[in-house]
């Protein structure tokens, strides 16, 4: 199966769920702090592998930057309590705080650590990385939000994570700046509803896991693997549409979320934001479409004798996934309307 581990990855990888529901219950900076702290010691294991040097490395980034911010989060509480009635602060105080939160996350521009860690990773924690350890920190975030700067994060996000994954022939690369330009939506979401950030990181996450089992059962870890190996075509066709919904193109259910944002953009006169987040999108889909016309296309010898073969109940698993992907946005439509 996708998520196997043993009784101690799943002690930590329960502790690593419980440090969430800690932060995102607790009544008091504090103990946003505290369930922060458990996060990062239980996730700190589920990473570490001494069989892998690039493992070991990741996770080592991956304590050094989250100490940072934690350091920077808990500094931020101590200044907020002393000067609780000095309402001058509050402007650059709630700045410090979503910053921190922002580098917890990997969000522009403090992704700097995010496509080095994911690089080392497997598919299973790359996708643990990319959806739950995101959730904490955007809810913090949304407690103490700072509007202006939250926009300007949501521009860059948009962009970088555009433009990053342009030159990248590595799929967790790619899927990690793809992670970015999909947290630039998350973080316009969180703005308007709660429910709204609550259905895109369901629909994210969703989408997410189906490319992380996809190259997990096939063990790809860069885009020429894609071509080289021979690939049944149905495969190769569930590969294309599971991309083009993740980039949200319509009518696949990945662009109904995405619908819901730039409605709401379009309605508040932010114009120039919503004309950012269509041009980055169709980028986006430049390096999907790409990817997915090469592994089509591609007539590559070297490798054709050796033949890929998935098992029927993971192949079953796959066009399940891509059936609802191709479907959903119908029923989203008339459910919307």
């Amino acid at each position: 199966m996708f998520f196997i581990f043993n009784s101690n990855k799943m002690f930590f990888l329960f502790i690593l769920f419980f440090s969430t529901l800690i932060s995102i219950s607790s009544n008091s900076w504090f103990g946003c702090w505290i369930g922060l702290e458990i996060n990062l010691l239980s996730f700190i294991p589920l990473i570490s592998n001494s069989n892998n040097l690039l493992s070991t490395e990741a996770s080592l980034k991956y304590f050094l930057t989250q100490s940072i911010a934690s350091i920077n989060f808990l500094f931020i509480i101590l200044i907020k309590m002393i000067l609780m009635k000095n309402f001058e602060m509050n402007n650059l105080i709630s700045i410090i705080m979503n910053s921190s939160m922002l580098m917890k996350m990997g969000s522009a521009p403090f992704h700097f650590w995010f496509p080095n860690i994911v690089e080392g990773l497997s598919w299973i924690n790359n996708f643990i990385l990319m959806t739950w350890q995101k959730i904490t920190p955007i809810i913090l975030l949304s407690y103490y939000l700072n509007k202006n700067f939250i926009i300007i994060i949501i521009t860059m996000n948009i962009i970088i994570g555009a433009i990053g994954g342009l030159n990248q022939t590595s799929l967790r690369k790619l899927m990690a700046f793809s992670s970015i330009n999909n947290l630039g939506w998350m973080l316009s979401s969180i703005m308007i509803s709660e429910n709204l950030w609550l259905f895109y990181f369901c629909m994210y996450s969703f989408l997410i896991s189906i490319m992380c089992f996809f190259f997990y059962i096939l063990n790809f870890f860069f885009i020429n693997q894609l071509f080289i190996n021979n690939m049944n075509f149905f495969i190769k066709i569930n590969l294309l549409i599971n991309f083009l919904s993740l980039g949200g193109l319509p009518p696949f259910i990945g662009f109904f979320p995405k619908w819901i944002v730039i409605n709401f953009l379009i309605n508040n006169n932010m114009y120039l934001l919503t004309f950012i987040f269509v041009m980055m999108s169709l980028i986006m889909l430049y390096f999907y479409i790409r990817i997915s016309y090469s592994s089509l296309m591609f007539n590559y010898l070297k490798m054709k004798w050796y033949k890929i073969y998935i098992k029927n109940n993971y192949f079953m698993i796959i066009n399940l996934f891509s059936f609802f992907s191709l479907t959903g946005m119908f029923l989203s439509t008339f459910f919307f309307f």
